[in-house]
């Protein structure tokens, strides 16, 4: 898992050491050397864990899915945000405190008095 592209879809593979990583920053911190850069990419889709290779000097709109699964891996990378908040309890405990950007909030229900689902059957 990347901390520094949260919603990374697909693995690269570093042509200078043969080792898969996430995004250029993990290979910076993990290697001792410098990442090589070549035109010829080798990249492993997280959705269907099947391996692609892509041309990158003639990359189109089409060469942004897998040919697999068609998984969009070409999108806008999330990436971490610091943020002052208030401080809660411990969070292995109690952890209505932590908001996790990449989920979705769900929509608020409505409350009411009225039996909503009766309604249709008395308005005669």
């Amino acid at each position: 898992m990347c901390k520094h592209v949260l919603n990374a879809q697909v693995s690269i593979r570093s042509p200078c050491c043969q080792k898969w990583f996430d995004c250029a920053e993990c290979h910076y911190e993990q290697a001792d050397h410098p990442l090589l850069q070549k035109y010829d990419m080798t990249f492993a889709c997280k959705k269907c864990r099947k391996c692609f290779r892509k041309d990158a000097q003639e990359f189109e709109e089409s060469d942004e899915y897998c040919p697999h699964c068609d998984n969009h891996f070409i999108i806008e990378a999330m990436t971490p945000k610091p943020r002052l908040e208030v401080e809660g309890e411990d969070a292995r405990i109690d952890s209505r405190m932590l908001k996790d950007e990449r989920v979705k909030p769900k929509a608020k229900e409505e409350r009411t008095i009225f039996d909503v689902e009766d309604a249709p059957h008395r308005l005669g």
